[in-house]
């Protein structure tokens, strides 16, 4: 694998597989749908969006700015179009051509409120961002790594593309019997919530081992909460077990 030198440190390069991408990217037409395959995200996506509004109003943008938001893995947009609407000047990456394409239809079709903050996409991957030498107030990865290839080397590109003294949103689910028995057999195979092979069990990340691989990353575990369904929508509790969400600042 191939490295680069940032800030001093070396940084490894690591990008979503082609097969995950060719996996998503078959979905990106369905992807707006709230009761296609991406159902689950669409219910899940105001508890993500607002939880990360709502740990970085400490951030202060530049004079006459707004915060700077990065999504990456932004797919067709779910995410990027709400923090739009909650005010950050948002970036929705992803490396999927048809997930960009069918979040820039979503965006022209319906048009974003007058009040909402720029939201642009870019398609592409992390590195290139890395490689420009680009920095974010907030960097966003919701239910991205466990899709890639080193999760280490993820977050230390996240680290890079975070200001110092910014914050880094990662949601992901994990490694334990009852996130094998819920979101795997039971969302994929037993109850047709999400298409077969959305996701890898042995790829799912426990909360201690998440902490200490951002650490390394030099990123510092400031919040982290569990997200469970408890009818009627999803909220969130004490509970990291399957589904969590951690914040974490920079330097």
């Amino acid at each position: 694998m191939a490295s680069e030198t940032v800030s001093g440190s070396t940084l490894h390069r690591s990008s979503v597989s082609d097969s995950e991408i060719a996996h998503f990217s078959a979905l990106a037409k369905d992807w707006w749908n709230p009761r296609g395959p991406m159902a689950p995200l669409h219910a899940m996506n105001p508890l993500r969006t607002d939880w990360v509004s709502s740990r970085t109003t400490s951030l202060k943008p530049s004079e006459g700015k707004r915060l700077s938001l990065l999504d990456i893995g932004c797919g067709a947009g779910l995410a990027s179009e709400a923090f739009a609407k909650l005010g950050f000047e948002t970036l929705g990456l992803d490396a999927s051509p048809d997930g960009i394409e069918a979040a820039r239809a979503h965006q022209a079709n319906y048009p974003l409120p007058p009040s909402a903050a720029p939201l642009t996409y870019r398609n592409g991957s992390a590195e290139d961002l890395v490689e420009e030498g680009v920095e974010f107030d907030v960097v966003s990865a919701l239910e991205v790594i466990e899709h890639v290839n080193d999760p280490q080397d993820f977050l230390h590109m996240l680290a890079a593309l975070t200001r110092p003294g910014g914050m880094v949103a990662v949601s992901t689910m994990s490694r334990t019997p009852r996130s094998f028995a819920m979101a795997k057999l039971g969302a994929e195979y037993i109850l047709r919530m999400l298409p077969v092979g959305t996701h890898d069990w042995k790829k799912f990340i426990k909360p201690e081992e998440l902490a200490a691989m951002a650490r390394n990353a030099g990123l510092r575990m400031t919040d982290i909460a569990g997200m469970s369904y408890l009818p009627p929508r999803w909220r969130t509790t004490r509970d990291t077990g399957v589904n969590y969400i951690a914040m974490f600042t920079k330097g």
